[in-house]
């Protein structure tokens, strides 16, 4: 897992890092998401795709290069590019999105043609992605007429055999059916089985052909018209998955009303607006770009991106999201980020990218799928040959059970039931606010037994405000304060900033301050005319041995009152005392009580004083509170709570809450909107600074795996009843390919339940 740093927490005054450190290692294995895992599809909708990343060298020489393939349907096509690409020497790595349908491959330099000419040798027509988002059209739409005809002719060919009619007309009317709607199935089944692979479109294949040579004319013609009508209807429903991710790209326009040189306002494509530019928008518009409201007032509607369900106030200076809407009034911003750099294109790339990591139960299903379908063939082969050679048996009748088996031994069903059950939860999360990093930890969250949690920015708001001042020794409380708050104004830190505001709107002046730094957990030093003094927390001045009886009962009264405090010192005494509060978040309670109902014990980790992290405890409800931790300590924590095999969450905002995050099974982002590291970094990142989304995440985490094993048990239960019936000489091939259809149709449907959650 890698670190999550935050632009604040509760014991460092530094910055955040701007890279992430390694950790866990995500898994980027393929996306076995399909469009359809049985074959051709005639849907022909244009759809809008994501920016896909263009080719780019690696530092060994080697070319990564994005390869598009419309007929890039499921786990066989890849299986089939697997074992062609991966002969090559020329290539190196492979990395397939099934859902997105793209191709990755690393490969060396100037073979990327040869790549190409392999991709087409097995039927696909590749297309390299460039760098401009690309307007991916699926495969050319099919006349509907071949597949109406093949429709009838086996009606007719049925209703012939059925009339007793003359079997050349029927063997005519059945082969029409056939070649009407089959011969790209034929085609597809051809190239797999000439590579070595048994998927649908060869088990298909040879099923029919098969039955038309046991002169069962009637039945293959329905079957095949079965197949390819079972097909489109399956094509469309995996389609709503693929465009439950895609419907967040039509959230932005295309363009922006920005203000010219001239003072003129015109309309700008919004991928071609420079950062710091000035955007006007108008009531009920959408945000083309992030940026920073500089002027007039307005509510916005975020929750395409927080999830938020009541629209938020918004004046100058605050953070404006491309893609929300514009409820009220007017205003203008200044543009922050590039449209593919704004919040919403970096959600939209990292739920893409989460479809490639997968979860347990999809790496048990994969592994399960590739002994299946070679176990069912091999046993097709017994059914035809050992009971006609070993006990006598009637040679038809034995060889049409085995193509019946044939069609039951696809993996379909079973295979795409799990990425369009994760993609769906993905989507779903997404749409809440909730930023989900992988399958691994949808699925994982529904383990979760420990919750640990920050204080500052995220149980509290992170905004305190000074609420006493006590100057000691004898010294000017003015000197007092213009020496805090000159130490105060160059933290970031929460707690340190309500000193610089009070002293600020106070008037108290600032001095310059040289040499400042950070002390991690503690607070900050600095020279100023040429003397050190220190501005830090209670553990800085036991460290420093400069805390006394008297100072200790000081503290003491305000800790329990639940305030923060901080103390200036230089290097013999301690000169003042100044107490900060914080407000709870709303919500916290709530969120903690549903977490409690769900089975899931809290505990706060902070660096703040004991005495306030028990007050916050008892104000939230918290099961238990650690107070003056620094990092290693936080980390300490968790690995405790870890020790004993339990799943443990982390929650925190701040760059010292990283080293907790990266060891804990899964690390929360708070209020990640506007914050690209936190976005690409975190395993799963609050949109907004609502706690009631982890008790959501943890819901949808156990819907998820609830519709895993249901979709499990229903591909592999049909399966089952129509092997057995098979075998007892009840099953037909129609009824096989109802079986096999059907059972794919239901998954599907089954997994979209997620997005109406």
């Amino acid at each position: 897992m890698t670190e999550h740093p935050h632009p604040h927490d509760d014991e460092d005054h530094g910055h955040p890092p701007q890279a992430p450190a390694a950790g866990h290692t995500h898994d980027h294995a393929h996306d076995h998401g399909a469009e359809a895992c049985c074959g051709s599809h005639t849907a022909s909708v244009a759809l809008q795709v994501p920016r896909a990343r263009p080719p780019k060298t690696l530092a060994h020489g080697a070319v990564q290069t994005p390869i598009r393939i419309l007929q890039m349907d499921c786990p066989t096509e890849e299986a089939l590019l697997r074992k062609k690409l991966g002969g090559m020497s020329s290539v190196a790595d492979m990395e397939f999105n099934l859902m997105q349908r793209v191709l990755t491959v690393t490969h060396e330099p100037r073979s990327l043609e040869q790549v190409l000419e392999a991709v087409r040798a097995l039927g696909f027509t590749p297309e390299v992605v460039g760098d401009a988002p690309a307007q991916a059209t699926a495969e050319p739409a099919k006349p509907w007429w071949p597949l109406a005809l093949a429709g009838l002719a086996a009606l007719a060919s049925e209703l012939s055999h059925w009339l007793a009619l003359p079997v050349a007309l029927v063997a005519t009317l059945a082969l029409l059916a056939v070649l009407a709607c089959g011969l790209t199935t034929f085609k597809k089944g051809w190239i797999a089985f000439c590579n070595g692979n048994l998927n649908i479109n060869a088990l298909m294949s040879i099923a029919v052909s098969g039955a038309l040579l046991l002169g069962q004319w009637p039945e293959a013609a329905m079957v095949m018209v079965l197949f390819t009508v079972a097909e489109l209807i399956e094509a469309r429903s995996l389609d709503r998955a693929r465009n439950a991710i895609r419907g967040l790209l039509q959230l932005t326009p295309e363009t922006a009303t920005v203000l010219q040189a001239d003072g003129s306002w015109q309309p700008v494509a919004a991928k071609a607006v420079a950062l710091q530019a000035r955007v006007r928008v108008r009531p009920g518009e959408r945000i083309a770009l992030d940026g920073t409201l500089v002027s007039g007032s307005s509510s916005v509607n975020q929750a395409p991106i927080t999830g938020e369900s009541l629209p938020v106030e918004k004046q100058a200076g605050d953070a404006v999201f491309a893609g929300t809407i514009n409820n009220a009034g007017s205003f203008e911003y200044t543009v922050t980020a590039a449209a593919d750099q704004s919040t919403l294109a970096r959600i939209i790339h990292a739920v893409e990218a989460a479809q490639g990591a997968k979860a347990p139960t999809q790496r048990f299903v994969d592994r399960f799928a590739r002994i299946y379908t070679p176990a069912v063939f091999a046993m097709a082969l017994g059914v035809a040959l050992l009971p006609p050679l070993l006990l006598g048996g009637d040679w038809l009748s034995w060889v049409y059970k085995a193509l019946v088996l044939l069609v039951i031994a696809c993996p379909c069903a079973l295979v795409i039931s799990t990425p369009v059950t994760i993609v769906s939860g993905l989507a779903a999360a997404a749409r809440q606010g909730i930023l989900v990093k992988g399958g691994v930890y949808l699925e994982e969250g529904r383990k979760l037994r420990w919750l640990a949690l920050d204080k500052t920015g995220t149980m509290t708001q992170g905004k305190p405000a000074q609420t006493d001042f006590i100057a000691l020794n004898d010294w000017p409380e003015a000197q007092v304060r213009s020496l805090a708050a000159s130490l105060a104004a160059r933290s970031d830190h929460p707690v340190s900033r309500a000193v610089a505001e009070a002293a600020l709107r106070d008037g108290v002046p600032l001095q310059p301050v040289e040499q400042f730094e950070a002390l991690a957990g503690r607070g900050v030093q600095g020279l100023i005319a040429g003397k050190r003094y220190c501005l830090g927390n209670h553990r800085l001045i036991h460290e420093e041995g400069r805390c006394s009886d008297a100072l200790e009962q000081q503290l003491a009264a305000l800790e329990e009152q639940g305030k923060t405090v901080i103390l200036l010192t230089d290097a013999h005494s301690v000169h003042g005392l100044f107490a900060v509060a914080d407000t709870v978040r709303a919500g916290s309670r709530e969120a903690l009580a549903e977490l409690h109902s769900l089975g899931i014990q809290t505990v706060m980790l902070t660096g703040d004083n004991a005495h306030t992290a028990r007050a916050i405890a008892q104000q939230v409800g918290l099961d238990d509170a650690r107070g003056d931790l620094l990092p290693e300590d936080k980390l300490q924590a968790i690995q405790g709570l870890m020790a004993g095999g339990a799943t443990v969450g982390m929650v925190g905002d701040g760059i010292n809450d990283a080293p907790a995050l990266a060891r804990a099974s899964i690390g929360f982002a708070m209020g990640a909107a506007g914050t690209g590291t936190a976005i690409e970094t975190a395993d799963v990142a609050l949109m907004d600074d609502d706690l009631r989304k982890l008790p959501r995440f943890v819901r949808l985490s156990r819907d998820t795996h609830a519709l895993l094993v249901q979709n499990i048990v229903i591909a592999l239960g049909i399966k089952a009843v129509f092997l057995v019936l098979t075998l007892a000489g009840l099953g037909t091939m129609w009824m096989a390919v109802f079986a096999d259809v059907g059972a794919s149709l239901l998954v599907v449907g089954n997994g979209l339940r997620l997005l109406r959650k």
